[in-house]
């Protein structure tokens, strides 16, 4: 059973601290409620289980599935044993450990084969959860565990840990519990955290040194401006050299000097932009229109409508192959897309249904799906919807990854200009200075002698 250390307020103010075991997160927040007590924080310190702890894996064949699932110790319930150090540790410290996206993919991806091996969903969770490293995770999973043994669907629980499970990845699960076809939703979800994975490491790997690089130059900038560049200045006043510093310089410095003694207005100046922005951005109109420039971004934007696309696609294509109608799978499959301009595509093509017109004409009106991709949906519904879309998805996953080898050739173009011209003009305002005063030409204008 977990261990829970809780800290609460009491009816008169006090802070009390506790350690308990319950059987899941939301149980004892009920219990605390009950006894008069509002919880302040819940942190997962402990597991008592009867099988000893293992890392963090992937279970790659049935061999494996079958070693870790102990259903005799499922049936029986969980003998107590003492804390490992790791767990002491978490007790005396109350922290919580982070849950990383590679911690989610492991997690569907076990789940994934333990479904393909036919174990209905407390079986395959409780056995994940034995087999789970991550304290966070496991209490995560109890609570999930606690609500599909209460009636409940997954997804159902996964909404309150939001923070946790991306939205995406929720609605996968949503579309497979509804449709039945939780193991092919398991397999999308497995194949969209990989790609989200991958493409974020990808973009990581090209961004990250470049923007270090230029916080690099922008730091030796500001230290050449205010400890170098006076220096310099002050050995020529006192040579008495008629020698000045490159123009460029001069406006440089002097234009920092300016802004350092009205700092407060460009700093506001930009607070209130951004203010603006995100007020704007969180209105109806504003989310709509900010999410339709994400799909019209330079560089950026094919790619993002097309994984969206991708994505409803595929929700579409289990829920058709499952007997659902188009209205109502298009219905189910509009939750596994969060942007507001697809959605508004989706509603108008399922209100286009409702009054007998094409459900496939809004998405070719839009601009964003390409001839070939609503082609493609005209064909199938005159032939085999369900076949033509399983086609389509193919043709967009290699859509995806020309875009995808097309950004990465032209991101790091992109990002190296911005830092060269910041290289040059680091050069210009800063070295040259430098290398004027080491050369010492200055010196020979200083006593009237002649240039060699």
């Amino acid at each position: 059973m977990p261990e829970y250390i809780y800290r609460a307020v009491t009816s008169k103010g006090q802070i009390v601290r506790n350690r308990v075991e319950d059987s899941n997160k939301h149980t004892l927040i009920k219990k605390l409620k009950s006894s008069g007590l509002v919880p302040i924080s819940i942190v997962q310190v402990g597991y008592r289980s009867k099988k000893t702890k293992v890392n963090r894996r992937n279970m790659m064949d049935i061999d494996d599935i079958m070693k870790q699932a102990d259903s005799a110790n499922i049936m029986r319930g969980r003998i107590s044993a003492k804390p490992s150090l790791k767990e002491r540790v978490n007790i005396a410290l109350a922290r919580e450990e982070k849950i990383t996206t590679r911690d989610i993919i492991i997690f569907t991806q076990n789940f994934y084969l333990l479904k393909k091996a036919n174990f209905n969903n407390i079986h395959a969770l409780s056995t994940i959860i034995d087999s789970t490293d991550n304290l966070s995770l496991r209490g995560i999973l109890q609570d999930i565990l606690a609500g599909v043994e209460s009636g409940e669907y997954m997804y159902t629980t996964m909404e309150y840990y939001s923070n946790i499970f991306p939205y995406i990845y929720i609605n996968m699960i949503r579309v497979g519990e509804m449709s039945g076809s939780l193991t092919k939703s398991l397999e999308q979800a497995v194949k969209y955290l990989e790609d989200v994975d991958t493409t974020g490491s990808r973009l990581r790997k090209i961004i990250i040194p470049n923007v270090l690089q230029l916080v690099a130059i922008l730091g030796i900038l500001i230290f050449g401006v205010a400890y170098i560049i006076p220096l310099i200045e002050e050995a020529f006043e006192a040579s008495g050299t008629t020698q000045q510093l490159p123009e460029i310089t001069v406006w440089f410095v002097n234009f920092c000097n300016n802004l350092m003694s009205v700092w407060y207005i460009p700093v506001g100046m930009i607070a209130a932009i951004v203010g603006i922005i995100f007020a704007y951005v969180n209105t109806p109109k504003g989310k709509y229109n900010f999410h339709y420039f994400k799909y019209k971004m330079p560089i950026f934007g094919r790619l993002i409508y097309a994984m969206d696309f991708s994505r409803f696609m595929r929700a579409m294509l289990l829920n058709l192959e499952n007997g659902m109608r188009i209205q109502d799978s298009l219905e189910v499959s509009k939750s596994v897309v969060k942007n507001y301009v697809l959605l508004s595509i989706i509603e108008t093509a399922i209100n286009n249904i409702l009054i007998g017109a094409s459900w496939i004409e809004p998405f070719e009106n839009s601009g964003l799906s390409s001839s070939m991709e609503t082609e493609m949906l005209k064909i199938g519904m005159q032939t085999d919807l369900s076949e033509m879309i399983s086609k389509l998805v193919e043709y967009m996953d290699m859509d995806i990854n020309n875009e995808m080898q097309r950004i990465m050739s032209v991101l790091p173009q992109v990002i190296y200009s911005i830092v060269g011209v910041f290289l040059i003009f680091l050069v210009i305002v800063i070295i040259v200075p430098c290398i004027q005063l080491y050369m010492g030409t200055w010196l020979f204008d200083a006593v009237d002698l002649p240039n060699f």
